[in-house]
Order: C-alpha cells, then sequence, then structure tokens
C-alpha cells in the first residue's frame, strides 16, 4: 500500500490519508469544499462547493497517478436533497462524457458546513510498487 499525501489539496485533519493506492486502485477519502490554502469552508453556493471538492479530489488523484477519467466509482454525500440538481449538473461539466458508477447519499449535517462530501474510487495510470 502507499499513502497519498499532496499540499494540492486539504490535508487530512484526522487518522485517515487523503488517499490510499494499492493493487491499481486508489481509493480517495471523503473530501469537503475546502480550500487547500487556507483549509476553510469556500464561499458561494453549492456550485461553487462541488467545483471545489471536484478539484480536490482531482488532485488527489494526480499525486496517485490517476485523473477524473480513471474514476469507477463516486459516493456523494449531500446535506439537502433539493440541491441533488445543482450537483448533477456541475459533477457532469467537471467530468464530460466519463461516467463512472455513482451513488448520491443524502445525509445530515456535514463538517464545516460543507453542503457536500465526496469520496472516490479509481485505476492507477500505470502500477507503482506499494510500499
Amino acid at each position: 500500500m502507499k499513502k497519498i499525501i499532496t499540499n494540492k489539496a486539504p490535508g487530512a485533519a484526522g487518522h485517515y490519508s487523503q488517499a490510499i493506492c494499492s493493487k491499481g486502485l486508489v481509493f480517495v477519502a471523503g473530501q469537503l469544499p475546502l480550500d487547500p490554502v487556507t483549509g476553510k469552508l469556500v464561499t458561494g453556493g453549492i456550485e461553487e462547493q462541488v467545483r471545489r471538492t471536484i478539484q480536490n479530489v482531482e488532485a488527489i488523484l494526480i499525486a496517485s497517478n490517476s485523473g477524473l477519467k480513471y474514476i469507477l466509482k463516486t459516493t456523494i454525500y449531500i446535506t439537502d436533497l433539493n440541491d441533488w440538481g445543482e450537483v448533477n449538473r456541475v459533477y457532469a461539466a467537471c467530468l464530460g462524457d466519463h461516467k463512472p458508477a455513482r451513488a448520491v447519499i443524502p445525509c445530515g449535517p456535514l463538517h464545516y458546513g460543507a453542503l457536500l462530501e465526496m469520496e472516490v474510487i479509481a485505476s492507477v495510470e500505470e502500477e507503482t510498487p506499494d510500499e
């Protein structure tokens, strides 16, 4: 297994890694719409939060020798089901023609008052040696 750490996404704030790579897969921990420099929740509404979350996921995937086009499965937790349409629109714009398997789960409040959290499983471009 290889732990992934990048300063281009918010650092792990608890007992977890940003991502773990193993056997050609990368497992990205739940990402919130936090600015990687300030560590604070991005300003704006759901559109800005979806974009920032996907940017954070992408930064971790790139550090894992992967990318958005290698996503196999996403799980998105949203605090308000009324945001679903906008989440889907922005997600589709960011991922383009790529349509990974996905689950969207309504949930209670998220840390820092975030409106969504996203976790991802992706393949890596090239197998990197396990540590």
